[in-house]
């Protein structure tokens, strides 16, 4: 006898506006994610976790590549977790995750599990999401396995050093990058678009972006992500206080101006409708108002930022959005000479929430 497969529908949370900057409405009093975790100060994927898990509820399997959440959550074979959780190679996220779903669903079809389908969920770093397990999670989207795959993206291999991610900024910082005369910027590239990638490669998969600076906005695309039935993606910007080099309270706030300095789009693309949704951000922000937020970014000269605000401006121009004059305007490195002539390149308060 064959039984069904009974999937649980989580209710979204209520939403106002401008993404609920200043609003959170009743959340769930269950915390799969306890405290007494051995994560940073300020640790945004911390943060991340917190708010996926409560969205998700005591019903969740997780898995969890390594990475920093896996080293800091489970020292002496001690976790954070009151829900099930497995860790996995780094490259084997997806391809764990997958035999952790068809696995669930054939013991309920057969009779040997009473249901409900559990929600089952991976959480990856940058590192391991867009990098060394790219392929695996890819083939598990591919597959349209009933599971939401997360990324939770701190722009650089925080665990072994801060080495730089395939998602480090353009000019960010790390001990791969470092700035000197031969390469001023530090870093050459622009970050791999992986949430995008995902989203076009597998288009009958539910795939978002989102920022601990937004917390219903993280939380309800983590329930609409498990609610799809199939695959689903959600690529989560969230700070790291020690690769960055910010003040530790300003984690959320970081997590807002990526998006009002156009540097992060939020948006969600719809399987159904195969179609994107963008968030407009009711501030704009010169990219100088979040990187000067940042120690990774103070070696930064004129022509450097005037490349991230062209970069930015693009972005602005690929949600929808008009560019205003002022941020065209600072697309000429002229008009950040005042970097230059100061004894950092980026301004003095650089770090202490400009």
């Amino acid at each position: 006898m064959t039984h069904e497969v009974v999937r649980q529908t989580l209710p979204l949370l209520q939403e106002q506006d401008e993404r609920d900057l200043y609003y959170l409405p009743d959340l769930p009093e269950e915390d799969p994610y306890a405290a007494g975790h051995r994560t940073c100060a300020g640790c945004g994927p911390a943060i991340q976790y917190r708010w996926v898990l409560k969205a998700a509820g005591q019903d969740t399997v997780v898995a969890g590549p390594t990475g920093c959440m896996y080293v800091a959550n489970s020292t002496y074979l001690c976790t954070p977790y009151t829900v099930p959780w497995a860790h996995t190679p780094i490259a084997s996220g997806g391809s764990f995750t997958s035999g952790v779903a068809a696995g669930y669903e054939a013991m309920i079809r057969k009779g040997r599990y009473p249901g409900p389908y559990p929600n089952i969920l991976v959480m990856a770093g940058d590192g391991s999401a867009s990098d060394i397990g790219i392929g695996s999670i890819s083939g598990a989207l591919y597959r349209n396995h009933d599971a939401l795959f997360v990324c939770y993206d701190n722009e650089c291999y925080a665990n072994t050093g801060i080495q730089t991610s395939p998602t480090t900024p353009y000019a960010g910082m790390t001990t791969f990058t470092p700035f000197g005369k031969a390469i001023p910027e530090g870093k050459k590239l622009p970050p791999k678009n992986l949430a995008k990638m995902m989203a076009e490669g597998h288009p009958h998969c539910y795939v978002a972006t989102t920022t601990v600076g937004y917390p219903v906005d993280l939380m309800n695309k983590t329930r609409k992500g498990l609610n799809h039935v199939g695959a689903a993606f959600l690529h989560c910007y969230t700070p790291c206080q020690k690769g960055w080099v910010y003040q530790t309270s300003m984690t959320v706030e970081l997590g807002r101006r990526v998006v009002e300095s156009g540097l992060w789009p939020v948006w969600e693309y719809d399987p159904h409708e195969r179609a994107y949704h963008y968030f407009h951000p009711p501030v704009q922000r010169p990219v100088a108002d979040y990187l000067a937020m940042q120690g990774r970014f103070g070696h930064m000269l004129p022509e450097h930022v005037a490349t991230m605000q062209a970069g930015a401006n693009r972005n602005w121009e690929a949600i929808g959005m008009e560019v205003p004059k002022a941020l065209r305007d600072l697309e000429d490195p002229a008009r950040h000479q005042r970097l230059a002539d100061e004894e950092y390149s980026m301004p003095l308060n650089r770090g202490v929430g400009a």
